[in-house]
């Protein structure tokens, strides 16, 4: 389903870090919305939500809901850092198209 660089879970760890509740992990998923149509987003949750997919990458759990799973299949999730700003950047192989921010896309 989802890959996940050594970067991005390094990222995703230290701002679980820092956060005054506990986390259970990063949710991410796909909705409408965005320059192509679809755009993803993540977020930190406190709990697995019903119907969840749940990924393990290191002791780090990905959250997926049903809805977004099949857009995110094959997905490659990356944390960049570098002088033009630092976030994270996903790899869709299944995207027809996609946006210069690198945050939506099309199928």
């Amino acid at each position: 389903m989802i890959n996940m660089t050594d970067s991005a879970i390094s990222a995703v760890q230290r701002f679980m870090q820092t956060t005054e509740t506990p986390m259970v992990g990063l949710r991410i998923k796909v909705e409408g919305g965005g320059c192509s149509g679809f755009q993803y987003g993540m977020k930190l949750e406190e709990q697995v939500g019903q119907g969840d997919e749940v990924l393990d990458f290191s002791g780090l759990k990905i959250l997926v809901d049903e809805n977004s799973a099949a857009l995110l299949d094959g997905v490659t999730v990356d944390f960049v850092d570098g002088f033009e700003g630092s976030g994270f950047k996903f790899e869709n192989p299944n995207a027809s198209a996609s946006c210069g921010c690198g945050k939506s896309f099309s199928c």
